[in-house]
């Protein structure tokens, strides 16, 4: 898997921080298991995030180095060895989604959504259109839209994290393909457009209503709580 489209820049930040909103990180996640590239860039968020902390706490570090120096010392002049330091946690990550399974689900929505998606018990929401809330965050919703469907033009009250798990769409912002993650704000305005073939999988987090153009999208959307 290539992804073509990746996560910002400041949601990668965030994200490293641990300052992303959860749905949004549940997804960002999600796109993370698929998308080396994502997962390089995170690495050097994360080393830069470090470097910055060090920074801004010289005189901590400091102390924490006098210390040290401190106990060394007195440990020499007991006679005995200083004890073996222990090794700070390792983070792992998350291996790659499964390139022979294409049922698998991404390891962050497995406590939502569970391991597969020939699992999910989808309900209807609009003629070609299901869905699935995680009954824990309302706003972590995964859908399933038919080949070729038009779906209402829209923007968005704040973000929203599209990950692509099976088929594709197209909007102006190009073709959306499996891995593909669309990281989008209030200035986006799209239509996406389902590819023909097979339904279109996905899986979504909002930090805001959307925003729609059309007054009947707008009546519908106090039903379908988008």
């Amino acid at each position: 898997m290539n992804p073509h489209h990746h996560l910002h820049e400041s949601t990668l930040l965030s994200y490293a921080a641990g300052a992303l909103p959860a749905p949004l990180s549940i997804v960002a996640g999600a796109h993370l298991e698929q998308c080396p590239h994502c997962r390089q860039r995170l690495r050097d968020a994360e080393a830069i995030g470090s470097v910055l902390l060090e920074q801004t706490q010289p005189a901590a570090v400091e102390a924490d180095a006098r210390r040290e120096s401190l106990r060394a010392a007195m440990l020499e002049r007991l006679g005995t060895e200083p004890p073996i330091s222990v090794a700070a946690p390792v983070r792992i990550a998350r291996p790659e989604r499964p390139e022979s399974d294409s049922d698998h689900l991404p390891l962050s929505l497995h406590p939502y959504f569970g391991a597969s998606l020939a699992g999910l018990r989808w309900r209807w929401m609009a003629p070609g259109v299901h869905c699935i809330r995680a009954e824990q965050m309302p706003s972590l919703i995964m859908l399933k839209i038919a080949p070729g469907k038009c779906l209402p033009m829209h923007s968005h009250g704040r973000s929203e994290l599209t990950q692509i798990l099976r088929g594709a769409y197209n909007d102006a912002l190009g073709q959306f393909a499996p891995g593909d993650v669309a990281d989008l704000d209030e200035d986006v305005e799209h239509q996406p457009v389902t590819a023909p073939g097979v339904p279109c999988i996905c899986v979504s987090a909002l930090d805001a209503p959307l925003v729609f153009s059309g007054w009947l999208a707008r009546k519908i959307q106090r039903f379908v709580k988008l």
